[in-house]
């Protein structure tokens, strides 16, 4: 931590948010809502701040525990997390320590001793950890700034991360009403947002919400058709960039990785069913080498700080729209551009609907769940702007279609799709609404196989009504019509469609359908809107001189074991390579470049800018 000299505190022993954020992270000015946080919680007020991934939200509370008397303490779900963050806090020389199961005993002990002395500016703990009697007492006798509480959608049992230890929490304003806290996370829903507040007794704070909108991430939704094809067409796309694959079982993350292994890309297999050593080895090498593949289930990714993830893909529909924000949210976190995908199936619906009527959670929780899917469904059939349906998930409106998304690249053609969807509700009705798409498909086109000839559909009269149309068009209009709420999807009956009363105006004509015109199957060689821009620089000089500066932060962080990012991010490297600093005072200058950093790291990258 810089010297009191540097940053002398005021008569009130509170030093200035504006020179901490210059001195020690090289910031000139902060951005969008940052500024007002961190003058509130400085001042001693509480706070619930919801921010998007790469928005800022670690100043909010780093600022103010830097800015105030005593030490910070962070409530963290995960280790990778802690680890990450003290790693970068200590590159700008803040005295920082986490407090978790992965220390030794006499580890542990000198971290306690630290914070009981004083010698802390930052301590990350874990919920478990932070609500023992012991540590609630160590607390007690130390000098305490405030109380950040990380990812705290945790709190919320409606949440996709529930945390029951997060609800213990308001412990922390009963044992200590002066001191402040400050709740943090980048999604949560209106009744989420609702349940923080009351869960952790925050009703006297204040509310900041920032936009969710992310609009350096370009976002592509579509159907399944030939997935390896589509996967293959869309990481050719990244060549030589870090990225994670989403997928939805264990089994297919280990086929995944093997097949893109197999085509000569370096892929990494996480999930729940590896060791722990494997798991961390992994992660390990995607945040401390370039251009490694991570394939994954949803237990990875949660808290991982990597700023220079350029693609997210899900090969499966996540559980709602929270997940795949809080999952897509991992690209681009540096504000460079960035790229998501997403392919989906009806079997994924009828998937993680089974999942939720097969849980043991009360009724109330599974109609909630049922209405997050079927939301995300909306999200993946619409025919506008994905941008604008996913803001106005989390009630924010988009002014005008954001442009940097697949429908409002290549727009949608609609047309009046009415006659269709009467014929498959009308098939649906006469199979009995116990079949699952494949089936009601083949009736439509007239596909005389077992299964149709053992039930006898081929006598009914909506038997071949829909061979004019292709079997991966009419699979398109189901999902379209689910989507609608025309349909549902009826997992106890193995995947089978049923009507809904929303259908009854479609069938007596009183109401019209507009469909998407056609279904999109190569997501990422399409014309009009092509790849996410690469995160580059024009100047062919300045991108040479980019790329010896990475090759310097690789092997300075080999060197001590930390990955290039907590050294200086690639957006800090890319205005050193555009605007070459001959000096250390201009070296100084770059966004980016706190104090000391300048003092470690610029003679180094002064050597190279000036052979560059």
């Amino acid at each position: 931590m810089p010297s009191d000299s540097l940053l002398a505190p005021d008569t009130a022993g509170v030093r200035d948010p504006a020179e901490v954020l210059r001195h020690v992270f090289g910031y000139e000015a902060f951005r969008g809502r940052q500024a007002e946080i961190v003058r509130h919680v400085t001042e001693g007020g509480d706070a619930l701040v919801l921010m998007p991934t790469g928005g800022g939200k670690s100043l909010c509370y780093q600022i103010p525990a830097l800015a105030r008397q005593g030490t910070g303490i962070v409530v963290s779900p995960l280790i990778a997390l802690m680890h990450d963050q003290v790693q970068a806090l200590r590159q700008l020389g803040v005295r920082a320590a986490a407090l978790n199961s992965a220390l030794a005993p006499g580890e542990a002990r000198q971290v306690e001793r630290a914070l009981a002395l004083g010698e802390l500016d930052l301590l990350y703990v874990a919920p478990e950890r932070l609500l023992t009697d012991g540590f609630l007492t160590l607390l007690q006798g130390a000098r305490i700034a405030l109380f950040a509480i990380d990812e705290a959608h945790c709190v919320s049992q409606w949440g996709h991360d529930f945390r029951p230890e997060y609800r213990q929490l308001t412990v922390l304003h009963e044992r200590f009403p002066s001191v402040p806290r400050i709740a943090l996370t980048a999604t949560a829903d209106g009744p989420t947002r609702r349940e923080i507040v009351e869960r952790l007794g925050l009703e006297e704070g204040r509310v900041f919400l920032s936009s969710f909108d992310r609009p350096n991430i370009r976002y592509r939704i579509a159907p399944k058709n030939q997935p390896r094809q589509q996967l293959r067409a869309f990481l050719d796309t990244h060549e030589g960039e870090a990225g994670i694959i989403y997928c939805m079982s264990r089994a297919k993350v280990e086929a995944t990785a093997e097949a893109l292994n197999t085509e000569g890309r370096v892929a990494l297999p996480y999930h729940a069913g590896l060791s722990a050593e494997v798991r961390a080895r992994h992660q390990d090498r995607f945040l401390k080498e370039d251009g490694i593949v991570m394939v994954a289930t949803i237990a990875f990714g949660m808290g991982i700080d990597k700023p220079d993830v350029r693609f997210v893909a899900h090969l499966d529909l996540p559980k709602s729209v929270e997940s795949y924000y809080q999952e897509t949210g991992r690209a681009g976190r540096d504000g460079l551009p960035s790229e998501t995908l997403m392919l989906y199936g009806m079997e994924d619906v009828a998937k993680l609907v089974q999942f939720v009527d097969a849980s043991d959670a009360p009724d109330a929780r599974k109609r909630v769940e049922r209405a997050k899917l079927d939301a995300l469904i909306g999200l993946c059939e619409t025919a506008s702007c994905r941008r604008t349906v996913m803001l106005a998930y989390f009630d924010e409106t988009l002014p005008e279609p954001c442009g940097n998304c697949d429908t409002c690249l290549e727009p949608v053609r609609t047309y009046d799709g009415t006659e269709r969807v009467r014929k498959l509700l009308s098939c649906v009705y006469r199979t009995g609404e116990r079949f699952g798409a494949v089936h009601v498909v083949d009736v439509l086109i007239g596909n005389t196989n077992d299964k149709v000839a053992k039930f006898g559909h081929e006598a009914l009269s909506t038997f071949g009504i829909g061979k004019d149309v292709s079997r991966e068009e009419w699979r398109a209009i189901v999902r379209q019509v689910v989507s609608l709420g025309l349909l549902n999807v009826d997992v106890e009956g193995h995947g089978a469609l049923g009507l809904t009363e929303s259908c009854r105006p479609v069938l007596r004509g009183e109401r019209t359908v507009e469909l998407k015109a056609e279904a999109r199957t190569r997501p990422a060689r399409v014309s009009g809107g092509g790849r996410a821009p690469r995160a580059a620089l024009d100047d062919p000089g300045d991108e040479a001189l980019y790329q010896k500066l990475r090759a310097l932060r690789l092997d300075l962080a080999r060197a001590q074991g930390v990955p290039p990012y907590v050294i200086f991010h690639d957006a800090t490297l890319m205005e050193i390579a555009r605007v070459r600093p001959r000096s250390l005072a201009a070296f100084g200058d770059v966004s980016g470049v706190g104090e000391a950093k300048l003092e470690r790291y610029g003679p180094q990258f002064l050597e190279v800018v000036r052979g560059g």
